[in-house]
């Protein structure tokens, strides 16, 4: 009989269970349904960012943007042109190529996407073709998923985990990608929707190695027609546009090395101030680094090692953050990492001094004079490991 009892508790279990995701797929169906009836929306998005370990967004910044479906574009399928606040072209993408915009050098660099030979193309949809993305891969993937659907009141929260052996991305369709920085490679997706009208107003990505979120307000749907949209338009009379790949025409910079460094004085996390002058070791490795860059993660225990073998009568290790994070993401940074080294805030004109353009890692060894006499870009972990070391030595012979 308590045999009897457990079998037909287990079924009816079972049952209640496939019952209630068989309502998930339902109603998610259904904003699937709405999403696909968007066929333009105009909105701001709030973007937000954090590392892993943050309890505050490295980054909160506001866009306008105009969206459209674009059912010619088979890849990501909609096309967009992005704002700032102050009405200010900030980027978009028609279908064939995506526009990026560099304000300091009247910039504007447009990716057909032939020069890297990537398996998708490297642009975030925006805001509702984003969700309903995500939406239609929960409903028709066979991959190792979990799916949660909780009533918060005004609105549904809708969790998405996918434990793949890779990290899914969502460029249009779900791509899985090769992560050398990831040691989990689970991936999260959150969708707040509404109940008032049944669509998304909010999203929230999650994997191991970072985290954004993006809120959509005073939205309006369907005033746009594609057929009138003409990205070329937006462009800002006085810039200049390139194809990317393609050198810019401006004259030649000479090269760093061979220079005195530019001096400066940046704050570290404790928010103290650190000039280059002050420092009174033989040589001087330099850093411009950024929080949430693989490569530059990846040589932090270099660094630290360093910064122990030389001791700092010889060698002083500085890290020069240029992805502008805040105070708080800084430090955590740092707790995170075990960072012994001094970790240093950038301001816009040490960048230009510099002229990395905000690229990490880029790697400058200083002799006692503070002249350049090596600059290395990028990390290849023992390649670069070993430049770095000889060039530091033959400074101290």
């Amino acid at each position: 009989m308590k045999t009897r009892l457990l079998i037909i508790s287990a079924f009816l279990l079972s049952a209640m269970t496939n019952a209630a995701q068989d309502m998930k797929k339902d109603y998610l169906g259904k904003v699937l349904d709405n999403l696909e009836k968007i066929e333009s929306a105009t909105y701001t998005e709030i973007m937000e960012a954090w590392e892993p370990g943050d309890t505050i967004a490295s980054y909160r910044t506001p866009f306008i943007v105009n969206e459209y479906n674009n059912p010619i574009d088979t890849i990501i399928g909609a096309s967009y042109v992005c704002f700032t606040p102050s009405i200010e072209f900030y980027g978009g993408y028609d279908g064939k190529k995506r526009a990026i915009v560099y304000d300091e050098d009247k910039n504007i660099v447009l990716d057909d996407f032939t020069v890297r030979k990537l398996p998708f193309r490297l642009v975030t949809p925006p805001f509702f073709s984003f969700t309903k993305n995500v939406i239609k891969y929960a409903l028709e993937t066979n991959d190792k998923i979990t799916m949660e659907l909780d009533d918060m009141a005004e609105c549904y929260h809708f969790k998405l985990t996918i434990k793949e052996d890779k990290q899914v991305e969502f460029f249009g369709k779900a791509y899985y990608m090769d992560n050398p920085y990831a040691f989990d490679p689970t991936s999260v997706y959150e969708l707040w929707i509404r109940k008032s009208d049944d669509l998304p107003y909010k999203y929230r990505r999650e994997q191991c190695h970072s985290i954004s979120a993006v809120t959509c307000v005073d939205v309006e749907y369907n005033r746009l027609s594609i057929e009138d949209f003409n990205l070329s338009d937006y462009f800002p009379k006085d810039f200049e546009v390139r194809m990317y790949g393609q050198k810019r025409n401006v004259p030649v910079l000479p090269e760093l090395t061979g220079i005195k460094a530019p001096d400066w004085t940046l704050n570290d996390i404790k928010e103290k101030t650190v000039s280059l002058s002050d420092i009174k070791s033989k040589v001087v490795l330099l850093e411009f680094t950024g929080i949430g860059c693989g490569p530059c993660m990846v040589s932090i225990p270099f660094l630290n090692k360093l910064k122990d073998d030389f001791g700092e009568d010889k060698l002083e290790v500085v890290a020069i953050e240029t992805w502008k994070r805040n105070a708080h993401s800084r430090q955590n940074y740092v707790d995170k990492h075990n960072i012994t080294y001094m970790f240093l805030s950038a301001t816009d004109a040490v960048i230009k001094d510099y002229r990395t353009g905000g690229a990490a890692p880029v790697f400058f060894i200083l002799d006692e004079h503070r002249t350049i006499r090596k600059v290395i870009n990028g990390y290849n972990k023992e390649v670069t490991d070993k430049e770095i070391l000889d060039a530091i030595t033959g400074l101290l012979e």
